[in-house]
């Protein structure tokens, strides 16, 4: 493991602990938690997933699905560590799938997308299970999360990007919606933001990063107007701020139906920085989940 790793799997806990310490799944919320959605066996810690659902809803009821795709510079994170903001959206009114993956540098690219597909498949197999209405179902990525959303999206809807991996889809649907929140979507020039990206890359990758590696990452160019419909999202602080100019002329030139928020600090006393809508805490985070889960609805009734 590289010392950008370490250190990011350090003080990535350190912060998110500090930011959760004390918040509870909201009583309104039932939790089923540790379901093994891997079909190799060999990874059984890695390849699982919790799903919640507003206990006021019947279990019988579809409800629209949202599957969180958690952040964590590849390196880091995991469903428990999101399982306040999972929750958080639930209790709005969806079922909400939030589940770990493969995370380098133990496990390099492309495993953390074989796991993503495999979590669509179990989706699939097990909607009337769980009340996961096929026909609305939602992603919802953040920071290396939703770089991983952004390429499960494009691998789904573009088979010249799905041909460059040796393994096939095999889920039917797409998503209706996505959130791409505080995602990084041109990783070359995240490199020179941050002095630890470069290594970051290698450790996901497993080596020296190339070119070609770069081809397979950034799916910008891949992008068709099949890709879902998007809530692209940043704030004042977020040193990815800039990435919505990246997603938002690939949107335009491929005629992908999205809507921007961008939000600063009005009632915190911090200023709003990179991922802060995990911060449940924050009056800003409420507006920004509102706002999100508002547009998914919107898509629903469609």
């Amino acid at each position: 493991m590289s010392q950008a790793s370490d250190f990011i799997r350090n003080i990535f806990k350190e912060g998110d602990d500090k930011r959760d310490a004390g918040l509870v799944i909201p009583d309104e919320v039932k939790k089923y938690p540790d379901i093994t959605y891997g079909n190799e066996g060999k990874h059984p810690a890695w390849q699982m997933l919790d799903v919640y659902r507003p206990k006021s809803e019947p279990e019988e009821k579809k409800l629209p699905t949202i599957i969180v795709v958690h952040g964590g510079g590849w390196v880091y994170g995991d469903k428990e560590r999101y399982q306040f903001y999972a929750a958080d959206l639930s209790k709005r009114g969806f079922a909400v799938v939030c589940f770990s993956y493969r995370l380098a540098p133990e496990h390099t690219f492309p495993s953390s997308l074989i796991d993503s597909l495999a979590v669509l498949d179990w989706v699939e197999a097990n909607a009337d299970k769980y009340g996961f209405d096929l026909n609305n179902v939602f992603g919802a990525g953040d920071s290396a999360g939703g770089t991983l959303l952004a390429q499960i999206s494009v691998f789904l809807t573009n088979n010249e990007y799905a041909s460059m991996f040796e393994f096939k889809r095999k889920s039917k649907f797409i998503f209706k919606g996505c959130a791409l929140n505080c995602a990084a979507f041109t990783l070359s020039a995240v490199s020179d933001a941050d002095e630890n990206m470069g290594n970051l890359m290698n450790d996901l990758i497993g080596k020296k990063v190339t070119d070609e590696d770069l081809e397979i990452l950034n799916v910008k160019k891949y992008i068709t107007p099949d890709f879902p419909t998007s809530f692209v999202m940043s704030a004042s602080e977020d040193f990815l701020r800039y990435e919505i100019y990246s997603i938002v002329e690939s949107f335009v030139k491929n005629n992908v139906e999205f809507k921007v928020g961008f939000y600063k600090a009005y009632e915190s006393k911090e200023p709003l920085g990179h991922v802060f809508h995990c911060n449940l805490r924050l009056p800003e985070s409420t507006k920004c989940n509102d706002e999100e889960c508002n547009f998914f609805r919107e898509l629903a009734m469609r």
